[in-house]
């Protein structure tokens, strides 16, 4: 793997403490965002995940049992993949754009980490769960994989969010939280948002920009809260009309 030696330097995380005792009014979507989760928490999240499915994955190896080690390796390989896929649609642009020729460098080395975890990736496709080189190419994911998101969560994302501030840093976990989207399923009239991705491959052979276009088509986060919030008044009135139309019928 290619390492790159950069000079980083971490700023001071800063803690926002936020009062539940005022009045919220009928539509408030600062508060809402304002409670919602940062960019940081939101990929540490990921990062966690990750984690907690190479330890099942491990478990049942260990354990001997292969439908249970074929199960944790696809829910594993699927977020390493979808993860990679989101990090390269909305962090890395944005690192380029508000943090200089900083920005573009920490950016490019991040897509050459990322890189090396594809070709892994790929090459588990050819491989089965239960095969012994299966297993050696999870640990090289894996070790490709902890230093990388140390490097996120210690230096990337603390400078990033130091400069973008809280609010846009929550936009975009809003945005990133969307390629949860990106699942292993074949396109289904139910279920029209899903691109149908059946396989790692499909979904890392995808041009970003194509995915980012995709993803751009749906209302955001506060469009959809706004609509729900809207839905539920309206929904009151029609019960509270149809409740005085039978009081005037009796």
């Amino acid at each position: 793997m290619i390492s790159l030696q950069l000079s980083r330097t971490l700023p001071a995380i800063r803690t926002t403490v936020i009062s539940t005792t005022r009045t919220t009014p009928r539509f408030s979507f600062t508060h809402r965002a304002m409670s919602s989760k940062t960019l940081f928490q939101a990929i540490k999240e990921d990062h966690e995940e990750m984690y907690l499915y190479h330890d099942e994955y491990k478990r049942a190896r260990t354990a001997g049992d292969v439908d249970a080690q074929a199960r944790w390796a696809r829910q594993l390989t699927w977020e390493v993949a979808r993860h990679a896929v989101g990090e390269e649609i909305v962090v890395y642009p944005l690192m380029e754009k508000h943090l200089g020729d900083k920005g573009k460098q920490l950016a490019d080395h991040d897509r050459e980490e990322h890189q090396h975890v594809k070709e892994f990736l790929y090459r588990l496709e050819s491989l089965k769960p239960e095969e012994e080189g299966y297993s050696h190419t999870i640990e090289l994911v894996m070790a490709s994989l902890h230093p990388h998101n140390d490097d996120e969560e210690i230096t990337d994302l603390p400078m990033l969010e130091a400069v973008i501030g809280a609010d846009a840093s929550r936009e975009a976990a809003q945005s990133f939280k969307k390629t949860k989207k990106l699942v292993p399923t074949r396109s289904h009239p139910s279920a029209p948002n899903r691109p149908p991705f059946e396989t790692l491959a499909g979904l890392l052979a995808a041009p970003a920009d194509k995915l980012k276009d995709w993803f751009a088509s749906f209302p955001t986060e506060e469009e959809m809260g706004q609509a729900k919030e809207e839905l539920k008044h309206r929904d009151h009135d029609a019960k509270a009309g149809r409740a005085a139309a039978a009081a005037g019928q009796q």
